[in-house]
C-alpha cells in the first residue's frame, strides 16, 4: 500500500513539475533559457528534477513546441514563416540561415540558396514546422551581398581561366573571363571576386583582383592566408611616404614641456628578433629608501595625428599581425623600427607611468606624465635572464631589484584571484627560402614574468585613474580591455571532464576561490598526458578578452580596472588611450561614449582576425616541416577524440595531427563522447584523451592544412596490421581469428582421440 502511494505521489509530481515548466516556458516571448534557469525559476533544484526538467525540454523541442537555438539552450517559437537572417555557406553543401530574431541555424537546400555566400544578408521563407523534422528555409532575396574575396590556384584554359578555391565556403570554382585574368599564369596563387552567379549557372563567374606568387611558395602561402581573412599584406606607399616625411623633432621647445628623464637609468628587456622597441622600464634608488619605477611607452600620438592618412590607415588595420616568419606592421616601418622605437643611446619621446614604491613592492605614489628618455642598453630575454641567474652583468642591481619586486607583486596577484595560463608555444627555425628546418618552445621565464608584471601594473593604474576618479565625479568615456567571468555551463563541462583525470576544480563560489581551484589543476596537470588538453579546455571556458567602453573588469587578471596602454606601436586601442589620456589629463570633456564603443569593437574584431591568421601560418609550417618526416616515427600523446578520429600532440615538437578512425582497421570504434574516448566494439580496446602511442606521419597536406598519423602498436604495427606489416580489415581478423579458433578445437579433438 505504502509502494502505491509513493507512486501516485511522484506522479502528481511529476505532473505538476510539467505543469509549471509549461507555463514557465509560455511567458518566456522571445528570451532563451536552459533547463538550469527552468529549475530554478521554478525552485525545482533536486537533481532528479534537473533530470526530468531536461527531458521535457528536449520533448518539447522534439513535437516543435520549442526551438533549440543552440545545445541545451531552448526559445518559443514566435518567428512567422518569413524572416532575415545571415547566409552561412559550407561547401559541403550543408548551407544556413542564422535568424536576426532569434539566432537560430536553419537548414538551407542548395537548390533553394538563390547562390547566396557567406556573410551575405538574406530575406527566408521557412517552411511549416513538421514532427521530427528539421525547419527549412529558402531564400528569396538577398538584401545585402557581403564584400568577400577567394583564394585559390589559377589554371589557365584556351578561353578562359579557373580560380580552383581554398575556400570551406564555396564548393563550386569560379570561372574567370581572359580579359579578367591580370596576366595570371597555371598553379598562380590569386585572390579573386565573384562578379555574378545566375541561377541557371552551376559555377560563378569573377575576377582576379591580385596574384601572390606561385602556389606552395613560401610568401604566397602567407599571403593567402592574409588574404583569406581580409588583412593586408602590402603597405601602401602612399601611407609610408606621408611617414617617411615625419621628423623625430626633439627639440629643446618640446623637450621644456615634458618631463626630462634621460639621466635616470633606462633599459629595454624584448625577444631577440624584436625591431619594434614600445617598452622601457627605468629604475632609481629614492633618498628615502624607496625605489622609483618608470613604464616608458613610445608616445605614438605625438607623431601619428588624428584624421590623418597614418591614423587611418592603422585604425583600419587595428592590430600588427604576427605569422611565424614576419610581422605584417600597424605602422610604416619608419615609425615603428625608426623615431617611434625606443633604440638604446637615442633621445626618445614617451608616455610613461611612474611609481615609488617600497622594498615589499607597494605603489606609495604615482605619476602618469609625457616624457623625454634615453635606453641605455637592450637587452634580449635571453641577456636579461642570464643576470636573474648568474647575479652579475650589465645592471644587475636593477634587473634584479626588478625581478624581484615583480615575483611579489606576481605572487599577490595570483593570491586575488589572477588565473596562470603558462603554456608552451612552437615556434619554428626558418631558413632563407622560408622553411622550416627545426622546432623549439616559446618559455616564459622570470625576465618575461618580470616585463608582463611591471606592464600590468602600468595598465591597471591607467585604467583606474580614469575609470575610477579620485574626485568620485563620473567616470569619462574610455577604452577598458575586459574580460567577462566564465558561461557557467562550459565551466561546468570542464569541471565534469576534469573529475574525469581525477582533478577537482570549483563550479561555484567567489571568483577567487574558482579561479584558485583552475590554477590548482593547471599546476597539478604540468608535464601529464592531459596537460594540453585540459588547459585548453580551461581557456576555452573563458570568456574572450575584448575592447569596451563598459568596464565589466578582467576576470582572469582578477582587475577592476584594466586598459592596454603599452603598446601603442602594434595596438591601436593603445593610441586611443593615449589620447583620451592627454585629453583628460588636461581637464578635456568626454568624448562621445557611442562612437568609441563602436571603434572598440572593430578592434575586438580585428584582433580576433588577426590571431586566427596566426594560428592557420603555425598550422602551415607544421604540416610543411613535419612533410620533411613522412614515414617516421614519433612518440605522442591523444590531444582530442572524435567520432572521425583521434587527435595525436608530437611530444618533442607539438605538431598535432589527425589518426582517422577509419585507418583503425582492427576493431570498429565508436566514439564515447560522455568519457572522451573510442571504444572498440570486439575487443573493447580504448583510445582515451592524453593516452601516451606511438605515430607514423603517413600523411601531409598543405592545401588543407592537415596532417595524418598512423597509429602503431608496441611492436611497430598499424592497428590492423598482420605479422608480415599487411593490413587487414576488421572483418579479415575477426574471420582469421574464427579459422584459427577452429583449427584450435580440431587439433585438441584429434590429440584427444589419440
Amino acid at each position: 500500500m505504502a509502494k502505491k502511494q509513493t507512486s501516485t505521489t511522484a506522479k502528481t509530481s511529476a505532473k505538476e513539475l510539467r505543469n509549471k515548466v509549461v507555463q514557465f516556458v509560455s511567458q518566456q516571448k522571445n528570451n532563451t533559457f536552459n533547463y538550469k534557469q527552468v529549475a530554478h525559476a521554478i525552485e525545482a533544484d533536486t537533481t532528479a528534477a534537473h533530470r526530468t526538467i531536461a527531458l521535457m525540454l528536449a520533448e518539447l523541442a522534439f513535437d516543435g513546441d520549442l526551438i533549440e537555438v543552440s545545445p541545451g539552450k531552448y526559445k518559443t517559437p514566435q518567428r512567422s514563416n518569413v524572416t532575415t537572417g545571415t547566409f552561412v555557406r559550407r561547401s559541403n553543401g550543408k548551407n544556413s540561415v542564422v535568424t536576426d530574431e532569434d539566432g537560430e541555424s536553419i537548414f538551407v537546400a542548395e537548390r533553394n540558396s538563390m547562390h547566396a555566400l557567406n556573410g551575405d544578408k538574406v530575406r527566408v521563407i521557412v517552411a511549416a514546422r513538421r514532427r521530427g523534422v528539421e525547419p527549412e528555409a529558402e531564400v528569396v532575396e538577398i538584401i545585402e551581398k557581403k564584400e568577400q574575396t577567394f583564394i585559390g590556384t589559377l589554371r589557365v584554359e584556351k578561353q578562359y581561366g579557373v580560380l580552383v578555391t581554398d575556400s570551406k565556403f564555396l564548393a563550386a570554382d569560379i570561372i574567370i573571363p581572359r580579359a579578367k585574368l591580370r596576366n595570371g599564369k597555371t598553379g598562380d596563387k590569386a585572390v579573386a571576386r565573384i562578379t555574378s552567379w545566375d541561377d541557371e549557372e552551376k559555377n560563378p563567374k569573377g575576377e582576379i583582383l591580385d596574384i601572390l606568387g606561385v602556389t606552395g611558395s613560401n610568401t604566397a602561402e602567407m599571403h593567402a592566408i592574409l588574404a583569406e581573412f581580409g588583412l593586408p599584406y602590402r603597405y601602401p606607399k602612399n601611407v609610408e611616404a606621408a611617414a617617411d616625411h615625419i621628423d623625430a623633432g626633439i627639440t629643446d621647445e618640446v623637450v621644456a614641456q615634458r618631463l626630462d628623464m634621460r639621466d635616470v637609468t633606462t633599459f629595454t628587456i624584448d625577444p631577440k628578433d624584436a625591431k619594434d622597441f614600445d617598452d622601457a622600464l627605468s629604475f632609481r634608488r629614492l633618498p628615502n629608501g624607496n625605489v622609483e619605477v618608470g613604464v616608458h611607452i613610445a608616445d605614438v600620438t605625438h607623431y601619428v595625428r588624428p584624421d590623418t592618412i597614418i591614423d587611418r590607415e592603422a585604425q583600419k588595420r587595428a592590430t600588427s599581425v604576427y605569422l611565424v616568419d614576419r610581422v605584417v606592421p600597424m605602422l610604416p616601418e619608419h615609425l615603428s623600427n625608426g623615431i617611434c622605437s625606443l633604440r638604446p643611446d637615442e633621445d626618445k619621446l614617451t608616455f610613461s607611468c611612474i611609481f615609488e614604491m617600497d622594498a615589499d613592492a607597494k605603489v606609495l605614489r604615482s605619476q602618469i606624465a609625457r616624457t623625454v628618455t634615453r635606453s641605455n642598453r637592450r637587452f634580449t630575454y635571453d641577456e636579461a635572464q642570464a643576470v636573474i641567474e648568474s647575479g652579475c652583468g650589465d645592471y644587475a642591481d636593477e634587473i634584479l631589484t626588478l625581478n624581484s619586486m615583480a615575483q611579489i607583486l606576481r605572487r599577490r596577484r595570483f593570491e586575488e584571484g589572477s588565473v596562470e595560463f603558462d603554456r608552451a608555444e612552437v615556434r619554428f627555425d626558418i631558413d632563407e627560402t622560408g622553411h622550416p628546418t627545426g622546432t623549439y618552445f616559446k618559455e616564459s621565464k622570470e625576465a618575461n614574468k618580470l616585463i608582463e608584471e611591471f606592464m600590468l601594473l602600468a595598465n591597471k593604474t591607467v585604467a583606474t585613474v580614469i575609470g575610477k576618479p579620485a574626485d568620485k565625479k563620473k567616470p569619462k568615456a574610455f577604452v577598458y580591455r575586459i574580460h567577462d567571468m566564465p558561461d557557467p555551463t562550459k565551466l561546468a563541462d570542464l569541471a565534469k571532464i576534469a573529475r574525469t583525470f581525477g582533478y577537482k576544480i570549483k563550479e561555484t563560489g567567489t571568483s577567487r576561490e574558482v579561479n584558485r581551484s583552475i590554477n590548482k589543476m593547471l599546476a597539478d596537470v604540468k608535464g601529464k598526458g592531459e596537460e594540453n588538453f585540459l588547459s585548453t579546455l580551461a581557456i576555452r571556458s573563458m570568456a574572450k578578452a575584448i575592447y569596451s567602453t563598459e568596464n565589466v573588469g578582467h576576470y582572469g587578471l582578477a582587475f577592476d580596472y584594466y586598459t592596454h596602454f603599452t603598446s601603442p606601436i602594434r595596438r591601436y586601442p593603445d593610441m586611443m588611450v593615449h589620447r583620451l589620456l592627454e585629453r583628460y589629463l588636461h581637464g578635456g570633456r568626454s568624448v562621445n561614449v557611442e562612437k568609441l564603443e563602436e571603434q572598440c569593437k572593430h578592434c575586438s574584431s580585428m584582433e580576433q582576425l588577426a590571431s586566427t591568421a596566426e594560428r592557420q601560418s603555425i598550422k602551415y609550417k607544421q604540416v610543411e616541416y613535419m612533410g620533411d618526416h613522412m614515414g617516421e616515427v614519433f612518440d605522442g600523446v591523444i590531444s582530442g577524440v572524435t567520432e572521425w578520429g583521434l587527435y595525436v600532440e608530437i611530444t618533442e615538437n607539438l605538431c598535432e595531427g589527425l589518426v582517422p578512425v577509419r585507418d583503425l582497421a582492427d576493431d570498429y570504434y565508436d566514439f564515447d563522447e560522455k568519457n572522451y574516448c573510442l571504444v572498440g566494439r570486439r575487443k573493447n580496446t580504448r583510445y582515451r584523451l592524453g593516452d601516451e602511442v606511438r605515430v607514423k606521419v603517413a600523411r601531409a597536406s598543405l592545401e588543407r592544412k592537415q596532417l595524418d598519423f598512423l597509429l602503431l602498436d608496441d611492436k611497430g604495427r598499424a592497428p590492423g596490421e598482420d605479422e608480415l606489416g599487411k593490413t587487414v580489415s576488421a572483418k579479415q581478423a575477426l574471420n582469421r581469428r574464427e579459422r584459427r579458433a577452429k583449427q584450435s578445437k580440431k587439433q585438441k579433438t584429434r590429440t584427444h582421440r589419440h
